[in-house]
């Protein structure tokens, strides 16, 4: 059933129930359907855009600095300012906006928390109704849960700071059309969260922020600034109300960092270090260059020169124009086991300490059993600093494209390609599912590594590797290593799950986009085809 909105050009696909009314009123509509009619049509020339650097880099041009905008990176000039309640953001956790999980990120032992309708949310209608309701509910303070046993969930007095994450660009919210095509995620999800929140917000002392994911290039940052720009004026806010932080996490977007800063300029307050994205568009940006394939992943750290050279640029250009430079994910789950949950917590020491003394302002947790220990770290290198804003870097030496592009050593094992494998199967089977932040093996899987797991299998494919053992990756191994762990997984899961679940249809899917002769550039773009 397709209803069509009075006065608007949206369509909804479906009935709208009294619980979708709550947050779709005809109000909500019409700004929504404004927004859409509005920035639609140059959104989707920015992802052809992408699709054309694209294909330039596939025909052997590796990415690098700008020579017509070197003006901006030569040029002396800052962002306009950062609110008083986002200036401290040592620590900070993400999750997806379901009731419980919003509860407890915010009364965690973290500064900020990332309400995420993007990478840990797997976008069924119900589940990003129920989001924005959620955090409608957490901005006016009325936000409980009561669990099957009547534990009741409520907010602590001084939450943490609420930033919500709305979808890339890529993204379609494909409920809802505008003249025949579904429209973008990213402005359903930020046109929905702005209407209802933006008041209650700044009678808060707070205000309307947000994360920006997946960006490639500055004119995609520009496009969220007018987006921005246009919101303010039609709700009679000064310029700058609106807040955001934006991921560097693709390599394209790595080397526009002075222009993504400088065309947001009136309302970007950072960027951040998306580690797990930015290695796997590292894969899938240079899929073409048989000299940067990468190893197994375990062994991508970031101690690897590629990435030291990423975090290190990105805080020395951040910092310089008086933005705050964020830390990438520690995707650890604490352990029940004494013995192993020491080992975990010693390795997100290492890691936020490496962060921490680099000169990152803060950091991203995934778990609320993570966040004492890290706020230690940053606690014992702030001291009574907020931030490391003056932490300028200056005696770097510059980083040049090659570093940033710098192929990574390590090897390629049967291991490492059969725990790809597992991984990527149970992710998808999560996500098609309805859920899209999983533990598996003690990390808390999103969309980002479930990428980098398949992505790494297809180049090894493509371009005819070999593992240490001396075996050569083609797709005919792939598929016996499929069927070989696809067991191990129904036993490690159990008979009835794995009969109950949609593992079939998950390993059907990661057979067709790791074989496939073109690279899918989104795992999330054919299984949303797969959810309600």
């Amino acid at each position: 059933m397709t209803q069509q909105m009075v006065g608007t050009e949206l369509t909804f696909t479906q009935g709208l129930s009294v619980s979708d009314r709550q947050i779709l009123s005809d109000e909500a509509i019409e700004f929504l359907a404004e927004l859409v009619g509005k920035f639609t049509p140059q959104r989707n020339k920015l992802l052809a855009a992408r699709a054309d650097v694209q294909a330039e880099i596939d025909r052997g041009v590796l990415p690098d600095f700008i020579s017509e905008t070197a003006s901006i990176r030569d040029g002396d000039w800052t962002i306009r300012g950062i609110p008083a309640d986002l200036r401290d953001r040592r620590v900070e956790i993400t999750g997806p906006v379901e009731r419980k999980m919003v509860i407890n990120a915010l009364n965690a032992n973290v500064k900020v928390f990332m309400a995420d309708f993007e990478d840990s949310l797997a976008p069924s209608w119900d589940k990003v109704i129920d989001g924005q309701i959620n955090l409608r509910d957490a901005v006016n303070g009325t936000i409980s849960y009561t669990n099957e046993a009547g534990k009741i969930y409520q907010l602590k007095p001084d939450p943490a700071v609420l930033i919500a994450r709305v979808r890339g660009l890529h993204l379609p919210e494909k409920h809802v059309q505008w003249r025949g095509e579904a429209i973008p995620g990213g402005l359903f999800d930020f046109a929905l969260y702005f209407f209802h929140n933006y008041r209650q917000l700044l009678a808060n002392g707070s205000g309307p922020y947000f994360y920006l994911p997946k960006t490639q290039s500055w004119q995609e940052a520009a496009w969220w600034g007018e987006v921005f720009s246009f919101t303010e004026d039609r709700f009679e806010l000064p310029r700058g109300t609106i807040k955001a932080t934006l991921l560097i996490e693709t390599l394209p977007a790595v080397f526009q960092m002075d222009e993504i800063l400088y065309h947001l300029r009136d309302h970007i307050v950072g960027l951040n270090c998306g580690r797990w994205d930015y290695i796997f568009s590292y894969i899938k940006t240079l899929k073409n260059h048989a000299d940067r394939v990468l190893p197994d992943r375990q062994s991508v750290t970031m101690d690897k020169p590629f990435l030291s050279a990423y975090s290190r640029l990105l805080i020395k250009t951040c910092h310089r124009r008086g933005a705050f430079a964020m830390g990438g994910m520690a995707a650890f789950i604490p352990s029940k086991d004494a013995e192993k949950n020491a080992w975990v917590l010693d390795k997100v020491q290492a890691d936020k300490q490496l962060e921490a003394d680099n000169g990152h302002d803060g950091t991203w947790v995934a778990h609320p059993g993570l966040a004492d220990t890290v706020m230690a770290v940053f606690d014992q290198v702030l001291g009574q600093r907020h931030n490391q804003l003056e932490v300028l870097r200056e005696q770097d030496t510059p980083i040049t494209a090659a570093q940033l592009l710098e192929p990574c050593e390590g090897e390629r094992t049967e291991a490492g390609m059969r725990a790809n494998i597992r991984v990527a199967v149970q992710y998808i089977e999560a996500w098609i599912s309805g859920n899209g932040c999983v533990p598996i093996y003690g990390l808390m899987e999103d969309a980002a590594t479930a990428e980098i797991s398949r992505t790494s299998i297809w180049q090894w494919i493509h371009h005819e590797k070999s593992l240490s053992d001396g075996q050569l990756v083609t797709k005919a191994l792939f598929r016996q290593m499929l069927n070989e762990e696809m067991q191990v997984i129904r036993k490690e899961v159990g008979e009835a799950r794995f009969n109950a679940g949609r593992f079939e249809e998950a390993a059907r899917l990661m057979e067709r986009i790791t074989t496939q002769d073109e690279l899918i550039d989104f795992l999330t773009l054919p299984g949303y085809e797969l959810l309600a």
